[in-house]
């Protein structure tokens, strides 16, 4: 139980404080035995103030003299309540006896078993059955058994064994037990089941009876120190708090007074005279008050430094004073008058922030602008440098290449050693059972190995057997020698000394060498060379081409892993090295480091490779690491996500004598705790040869053991859980054989000194331990305490105010079920440390340690929360969305699309608080963005990750399981899977609320066929299926084509409703859409290759398998076969002799029918509908252009291109579209193209400058290229259309620089209501919508009837919108559009002159999302647009536009297909 309740009773009490002082500093001694002197913290918990124990501060159990101690049950009044046979002949009784309901019951056990160590293990159950309640008083000799049960002793008897155990809880309602002879480690069961033991049950507790309060917590404390003081979690305080009530009730109920009560309770004599109740007796002092004057009371002492105990004692001459105050017949309010005044609340409240001894349960988080916490640190990929410019090979890399291609065998390991200026190559093959190992040097010195072989160590030098030494070997007393060869016997162009020795001994393990050479040794950097045979799996050969990766560092770190499985120093030492080279790669440098070390981390390379290092040898390598990562971070932005990744990785490090410690301090253990031999001896000896990570977990597995009353199970089941088997002990070069096998008197001490000592080795190896990390940047100092002797880590310097009560307030929290408090505690620490972070200062990595290990804290919160969140409302889903997206934003280099998620999901809990009726659309939107941003997110670590996890993988020979999952293991280690994982559970119900169901229907096409599931519809959309085919594809971006035989497209993505693959399935009779629901999604993908008839509502998809001979007889869905159908004509448009002409001059043989249109519209339509002035580039203009001497070659070339495009090289596309950039511009064109714009009163760009006319001149090439790309090709391939006979006109318009864009479809495309228009809009340029831009944009529908009430069908998604600067677009508008029996409308392209910047949106400020007039104006404009337009065609109609500064313009119209 912790001391809130006897706390709250010293505040609530002032006689109560007096009467028990002596407990309080009994209590207070007890539970700081062995601890520095520290504040209590004090919480608010309603409006009552109580003190807090902290985590750490634990009490022994102590035993009160009352407490009974156990008899025979001999009591003839027993009542039998149960009779038993145990185990055969073993006879077991049970008698239950009670005065009276509600009174103390005795429970009389008889066993006819006689064992000394035989026990009940037991407890009592109240209304919850199953759930064991430990009961307040219980006999001499109980034991607590792990916080779940009490363990009692029976007395022997010469025929068996007794116990009587009184049961005093009123609301105990049976007791369960069963019995152990704990010698034998035996249990007694009934049928395998508790003993169940009903008890008398008391009569209702009186309901019109009050006890006072004070009186509760008086007999809450009492009941707490008769149980010894225990620690309790809240539940455990409420029910006990709830027990001493029921306790008080039933005296009350059985005639004792309230007054008795407080007599008895005080300790005041109970037959004293009653008086009358004083005037501080029958008012309460508001606690707020009593805290006031205590903090008056204490200001005016100086501000003294309490201790716990005056602490209190202030608390309680507090309310003494103002207990006074009312006995001299002064009022509350006259109270609170007088002593709050001036600033003393102010000043009250801030000292309730900023004092140890006032805390709240919950902190109250800072108000942030969010705008501030956007990161735009986006690195550019600058290794691509590196990796295009040839690395001139030395000699020797030239000769190990060359070797590799001549030997047949496989590679086992390739190692390149730096001698000065010169280069040692070691090769080591396997061929026909034998180890081949071959050397070779470009040094002009004569050289001769000094070698041996070894069988366990790199350090062991075993005289090689004669079979293995090559001519002109010397054998020495432990060594031979082998002078090296002029040249190569399969290499004779190059200038080399080899050797070439052979093992066929398996037992030998390796080679340990060095070299002599003109009288001198060389070594391996002070050490000896090591060749071993069989470390290193074989490396894959020819595993990519390493595209996207720091290649050149990759291959230094696979020449460099030999050295590095000596032991994590030289690891260290070697990342060290390489640190400025891969900082200097960019990103794909770091993602090369990250990965090698990932790989070590994840045991896949090794970590000690028969090689003694000092601990603190290894902790002066990893600060070096640490040090050098922490000046990357600091001075380089762009990377600091992957340099978080990498210290995570790496682990913090020590400060030279913390690694040293962890070899002096195991020895003290042994010795403080006389455990010198078996295993603990055995991880003494692994300790002092090579610490490693494993070691936290080896720490943590002998914790758990001692704790679980030595449990072997529980200590290799931690081991296990955290991939350490038994085999893997036994690996280790010192390997741990033995088990741990403690005596029980052994208990305390250990579980004191391996508790100081996990801190060592988490300060050494952990990076994301947050009680290390905390005391790491806190600053910590251990003298004269156990033996972390002369200890001192000072705290980093410019911390904010009030951090560390914060971070004091996260330690006390972190294991608390309910996890709503300590995630906003851990995500108002990680933003106060947001600006420390940025700033360059020595002790910068603890801090990104720090941060680390916060956010790594969230997340394990976030997974303990899930069961919660199961039966959670959507208002606290989504707080806890925000709090795990703002997490992952603290996290991210490239956070804007983030934050703007954050801000939308703000939105969204106001609404849903306000009951805003739009509330579950607008937050369904906000999700579909989020998961945009987390698949983003994931691509771009597959993007920069992957590649190098790969191409090393392949040269470190790692399994290639590790190498496959990398990057998904990295994502599921972060914030953004547990966000996915709470965004899955809140999708449905916003689906149910919004009324948006399962699917979403685009085209509703009933049809039948065979389900087909591929990844992407992109790499299907040329192939022709022959039979008809059911798509599932799980990725659609929106402007592929639907593949031949296709019926029906069904997909999780979310493609427009007006996409270009939208209007291709509707226009082809294709059934499309988009399914929410995962599960029926993966329903549909479990019947690949089966029948399947679609039948799509407005709002379902019904699906259901078909019998083959049904599907044959169904005419409907018989696909046409793909040479019957009739080609698409069309007629050969000629240049007119003119390269331009104006709107008034559009006619069916000069353009397309988009610019036909848009001259139309012009003066037909309102003058409140823009139509923007246009001119155009006829049809033959190109042709002429490439007909103009001065474009002969590139002509030329495109008609080789194209003859080899009939042929089936399809790859010459792109070339075609490159060839058509390089035409030159006809003088006659830009004069006659700049006097029609002019003319129109259209800029020319050729005023600006002449770059700005070739800017134009380039567009104007692009869209005429864009008669080749791959899309519009196929699509005319497919209905036959003759491509030669395609031609390009150019519309010309002047670029409106749009707030919004907008399509319509006058007739709702979905359910193919001729009443109802369909639009969507978006923010910017309507590229975003009609192009393969991820997200949806905002739709809404609106009857024809009433243009005024338009109905909003879903927000925005997008994640980005499109802005221009004022500029001219040049329009595709080709005769092959809009024809009958085909669209090809969005096939070709439209070009602005000028590039289109893409802005990361935020919905959130904008006036469409959060003003309701101003979008009903604005939808309702385009409505009636729309409605105008259809009226003026007599027919639907596709119509474009968008809205600047709230005016309507339209940009083009088509009939709607």
């Amino acid at each position: 139980m912790s001391q809130s309740i006897f706390h709250q009773t010293v505040l609530c009490q002032t006689q109560t404080v007096a009467e028990h002082q002596s407990k309080v500093s009994s209590f207070g001694k007890s539970a700081n035995k062995g601890k520095k002197s520290v504040s209590l913290p004090i919480n608010f918990r309603g409006n009552r103030l109580c003190v807090r124990k902290r985590k750490f501060a634990m009490g022994k159990h102590r035993h009160v003299d009352a407490i009974p101690r156990a008899v025979l049950t001999t009591n003839p009044a027993s009542e039998l309540s149960g009779k038993f046979n145990l185990d055969g002949n073993i006879e077991l009784q049970v008698g239950v006896v009670s005065s009276e309901p509600g009174a103390v019951k005795q429970v009389d056990i008889e066993v006819s078993y006689n064992s000394d160590s035989l026990l009940l293990h037991w407890g009592v159950v109240h209304d919850q059955p199953g759930k064991w309640i430990l009961p307040s008083r219980h006999p001499d000799g109980t034991k607590v058994y792990k916080n779940r049960a009490l363990r009692t002793p029976f007395v022997k008897s010469d025929s068996g064994s007794f116990l009587k155990i009184e049961i005093g809880d009123p609301a105990a309602q049976a007791i369960e037990f069963l019995i152990l002879d704990e010698a034998k480690n035996k249990w007694f069961k009934n049928n395998g089941e508790n003993f169940h033991i009903k008890l008398p049950v008391k009569n209702k507790l009186p309901q019109d009876v009050l006890v006072p309060e004070d009186l509760v917590q008086i007999q809450a404390y009492l009941r707490w120190e008769r149980k010894g003081k225990q620690m309790y979690s809240p539940e455990q305080e409420k029910e006990e708090y709830e027990a001493a009530r029921n306790e008080l009730l039933e005296e009350v109920s059985r005639g004792t007074s309230v007054q008795d009560l407080r007599a008895r309770l005080t300790n005041k004599n109970k037959a004293a005279e009653v008086k009358e109740p004083s005037v501080s007796e029958t008012k309460t002092i508001p606690d707020e008050l009593v805290q006031i004057q205590a903090y008056i009371r204490w200001e005016k002492a100086g501000k003294p430094n309490y201790s716990q105990e005056q602490q209190l004692m202030e608390f309680a001459e507090a309310r003494k004073e103002l207990s006074a105050e009312l006995e001299k017949g002064a009022s509350l309010d006259e109270i609170r008058k007088k002593i709050v005044k001036g600033e003393i609340q102010t000043k009250v409240s801030k000292q309730l922030k900023t004092k140890k001894y006032f805390r709240s349960e919950r902190i109250q988080r800072k108000k942030r602008d969010l705008m501030q916490l956007i990161y735009r640190n986006v690195a550019e990929n600058i290794v691509e440098q590196f990796i295009d410019v040839p690395k001139a090979l030395t000699v020797i890399e030239q000769y190990a290449n060359a070797w590799e291609e001549y030997e047949s065998g496989p590679v086992l390991s390739k190692t390149i050693y730096k001698l000065d200026d010169n280069d040692l190559l070691a090769i080591v093959t396997k061929d026909a059972g034998k180890i081949k190992v071959h050397l070779a040097t470009d040094s002009k010195q004569p050289f001769t190995l000094h070698w041996a072989v070894s069988k366990t160590s790199s350090e062991e030098w075993l005289v090689p057997p004669a079979t293995a030494l090559p001519p002109g070997s010397v054998t020495l007393s432990e060594a031979a020698e082998t002078p090296f060869k002029a040249g190569s016997s399969s290499h004779t162009s190059y200038e080399v000394q080899s050797l070439d020795i052979e093992v066929d001994d398996d037992t030998f393990k390796g080679i340990p060498f060095v070299i002599l050479s003109d009288g001198k040794w060389i070594k391996n950097k002070g050490s000896n060379f090591y060749i071993e045979f069989g470390g290193k799996k074989q490396i894959q050969k020819d595993f990519g081409d390493g595209k996207g990766t720091a290649k050149f560092l990759l291959h230094k770190i696979a020449e460099n892993e030999s050295e590095a499985q000596k032991s994590f120093m030289h690891r260290f030492n070697i990342a060290s090295d390489l640190i400025d080279e891969a900082k200097n790669a960019g990103k794909p440098g770091l993602a090369g480091i990250l990965v090698w070390m990932r790989f070590m981390a994840t045991r896949q390379l090794i970590w000690n490779k028969n090689y003694n290092v000092k601990p603190r040898e290894i902790s002066k390598a990893q600060d070096r690491l640490t040090d050098l990562l922490q000046d990357v971070y600091a001075s380089y932005p762009q990377y600091r996500e992957i340099v978080r990744m990498i210290l995570s990785t790496v682990g913090r490090g020590g400060e030279g004598d913390v690694g040293q410690r962890i070899r002096d301090e195991i020895l003290v253990i042994q010795r403080n705790n006389d455990c010198k031999g078996g295993m603990m001896e055995e991880w003494h000896q692994k300790l002092h040869n090579n610490t490693s990570p494993d070691d936290v977990v080896i720490c943590q597995a002998l914790i758990d053991y001692i704790n679980s009353d030595f449990d072997i199970g529980v200590y290799w089941k931690t081991l296990n859980d955290n991939g350490i088997t038994k085999e893997r002990l036994l690996s280790y070069d010192r390997a741990i054989h033995s088990e741990p096998n403690f005596r029980r008197e052994q208990k305390e001490g250990l579980l004191r000194d391996l508790g100081n000592y996990m801190r060592t080795l988490k300060a050494v190896h952990s990076g994301a331990d947050l009680e290390s990390a905390i005391a790491n940047c806190m600053g910590y100092k251990s003298e004269g305490q156990g033996f972390m002797v002369g200890v001192q880590i000072n705290p980093v310097p410019g911390l904010p105010a009030g951090f560390p009560e914060l971070l004091e307030f996260l330690l006390e929290h972190v294991e608390e079920k309910n996890v709503e408090p300590l995630l906003e505690g851990l995500l108002e620490a990680r933003q106060e440390l947001q600006p420390s972070l940025s700033k360059a200062q020595s002790r910068l990595k603890d801090l990104i340690f720090l941060d680390v290990a916060l956010d790594s804290t969230v997340r394990t919160a976030v997974e303990r929360s899930y069961e919660e969140l199961n039966n959670a409302g959507p208002e606290k889903i989504m707080y806890f969305i925000c709090l795990v997206l703002e997490n992952l934003a603290l996290s991210s280099d490239d956070n804007e699309d983030l934050i703007y998620c954050l801000k939308g999901w703000d939105l969204a809990l106001s609404m849903c608080k306000s009951k805003d009726s739009q509330w579950a659309l607008y937050a369904k939107s906000v999700l579909d963005r989020t998961r945009l941003a987390l698949t983003n997110k994931a691509n771009l670590y597959q993007e920069i990750l992957q590649p190098s996890a790969e191409y090393l993988g392949s040269l470190l020979g790692v399994d290639r399981w590790a190498v496959e999952i990398f990057t998904e293991e990295i994502i599921r280690a972060g914030s953004a899977a547990s966000l996915s994982t709470i965004l899955n559970r809140l999708d449905p119900v916003l689906r149910k609320t919004a009324n948006l169901g399962s699917w979403q229907i685009i085209s509703p096409v009933e049809t039948v066929g065979y389900v087909e599931v591929v990844d992407e519809l992109l790499a299907v959309q040329h192939k022709s299926y022959e039979r008809p085919t059911v798509l599932i594809a799980k990725r659609v971006k929106g402007e592929e084509e639907i593949p031949d035989g296709t019926v029906a497209v069904l997909t999780p993505d979310m493609p427009d409703v007006l996409s270009h693959v939208s209007v291709r399935a509707r226009n082809s009779k294709v059934c499309f859409a988009t399914c929410f629901d995962p599960n029926i999604l993966a329903h549909l993908e479990a019947k690949k290759g089966k029948l399947l008839r679609l039948e799509p509502t407005s709002d379902d998809v019904v699906y259901s398998e078909v019998k083959e001979g049904e599907f044959i007889h169904d005419k409907s869905t018989q696909l046409k076969d793909v040479d019957s159908v009739s080609p698409i004509s069309l007629a050969r448009k000629k240049f007119i002799g003119r390269y331009a002409i104006s709107s008034e001059e559009f006619t069916g043989e000069m353009v397309g029918a988009k610019s036909r249109n848009i001259s139309y519209l012009k003066g037909k339509v309102a003058s409140w509908i823009g139509i923007p002035t246009s001119v155009a580039i006829p049809f033959g203009v190109c042709e002429k252009v490439l007909s103009d001497t001065s474009n002969q070659a590139v002509a030329e070339r495109i008609n080789i291109l194209k003859k080899k495009l009939i042929e089936g090289d399809f790859s010459v596309l792109k070339e075609i579209r490159e060839t058509v950039l390089q035409l030159n511009a006809p003088s006659q064109l830009a004069e006659e193209l700049k006097t029609k714009m002019k003319s129109s009163g259209m800029p020319w760009p050729g005023d600006e400058s002449e770059q700005r006319w070739e800017q134009a001149w380039t567009a104007i090439k692009k869209v005429w290229g864009s008669k080749w790309n791959e899309r519009a090709y196929f699509s005319t391939r497919k209905v036959k259309l003759d491509h030669e006979y395609l031609s390009m006109a150019v519309l010309v318009q002047e670029v409106v620089n749009a707030d919004y864009a907008f399509v319509i479809h006058t007739t709702n495309p979905s359910s193919g209501d001729s009443s109802e228009i369909y639009a969507e809009v978006v923010k910017g340029l309507g590229e975003t919508l009609v192009g393969a831009y991820p997200g949806r944009a905002l739709s809404f529908i609106c009857k024809k009837s009433d243009l005024n009430s338009p109905q909003v069908l879903g927000y925005p998604s997008k994640p980005v919108g499109l802005f221009i600067r004022q500029s001219i677009i040049f329009r595709s508008d080709s005769n092959g559009e809009d024809l009958e029996g085909y669209a090809g409308a969005g096939l070709y392209d439209s070009v602005p002159m000028d590039e289109a910047e893409e802005v990361v949106v935020d919905y959130t400020s904008d006036k469409l999302i959060l003003d309701g007039s101003f979008r009903q104006s604005i939808l309702s404009s385009i409505a009636c647009a729309g409605n105008e337009i259809e009226e003026l065609y007599g027919s639907p109609q596709d119509i474009e536009g968008v809205i600047k500064d709230g005016k309507v313009y339209v940009v083009q119209t088509r009939p709607q297909m």
